[in-house]
């Protein structure tokens, strides 16, 4: 692991593989790079991967006031140009992960040759809007423990955690220990989010990745937010929202087959 100042903030990344094209992977809110434990050395052999904590989770600099998508593109944009990487990479993201991969595809097109949005979250519907800001003021007084029933019960379902209970209990750990002024301060984001503009300017390859088991964004949820980009594709295989954490076999997969070049026809469905 590798910790350097950027664009204002401390931040914590790694970079894993010798050689061939570079994979950015974006952890969901509320996550941190050790989701992706499990994708990584299933292409660290063929590709350069770069994983990394967004400001406010894992060991990089918190936050507790206003936060903004683009100061989080932004963010990226100083961690590939810190390690020299001017060539187009792909980015591959999971929820919060994936609207930051959309926003930054859409600002800075000639850096990116693709995108894997898994479970993208990029907007709030209006109507939750009061009661989500009542939800973090709950996460803000009591902690994480507070929301951890319905969120965990919703984004990461029953039948993951008895494939793999071990798997489950570590997520577990992992997303308790969140700060929680950092995980409301990038709630907050999404509740005002609106990226629309950049997924209507993405010109790459991009891939989305629908889960049938993901209350959250459904897959005909994915396939209305990304249907704007000329050419995207769509995979559907029974994962939650909770894609990298829960289900790393199956991204894995679908990442090298993306990352190759051929067409997406790992899981239960494909259109």
């Amino acid at each position: 692991m590798q910790f350097a100042v950027l664009n204002g903030a401390g931040m914590r990344y790694e970079l894993r593989g010798q050689t061939g094209p570079v994979i950015v992977l974006l952890h969901e809110m509320g996550g941190l790079l050790e989701n992706w434990d499990e994708v990584v050395p299933g292409l660290a052999d063929s590709y350069r991967v770069l994983r990394y904590d967004y400001r406010g989770f894992g060991l990089s600099e918190k936050t507790s006031g206003a936060l903004q998508i683009e100061t989080l593109g932004e963010d990226l944009l100083a961690l590939l140009d810190s390690l020299g990487f001017t060539e187009p990479v792909a980015l591959a993201g999971c929820a919060v992960g994936a609207a930051i991969a959309l926003h930054f595809a859409g600002r800075y097109g000639d850096r990116v040759s693709g995108v894997i949005a898994m479970s993208p979250a990029v907007d709030m519907e209006p109507s939750v809007r009061e009661s989500r800001l009542e939800m973090l003021e709950s996460v803000t007084r009591g902690g994480m423990r507070t929301i951890m029933d319905g969120a965990l019960a919703a984004g990461y379902p029953q039948v993951l955690r008895d494939r793999n209970p071990e798997r489950f209990r570590a997520f577990e750990a992992r997303w308790l220990a969140n700060d929680p002024e950092s995980f409301a301060a990038s709630y907050r984001m999404l509740i005002d989010m609106d990226i629309t503009a950049d997924i209507a300017a993405i010109r790459c390859r991009t891939l989305g990745v629908c889960g049938t088991l993901d209350t959250f964004r459904t897959p005909d949820y994915v396939r209305s937010i990304l249907a704007p980009i000329p050419g995207v594709e769509f995979v559907t295989i029974e994962t939650s929202h909770h894609q990298t954490a829960a289900t790393p076999e199956e991204i894995t997969a679908i990442l090298r087959e993306f990352m190759e070049g051929r067409t997406p026809s790992w899981g239960v469905g494909r259109t």
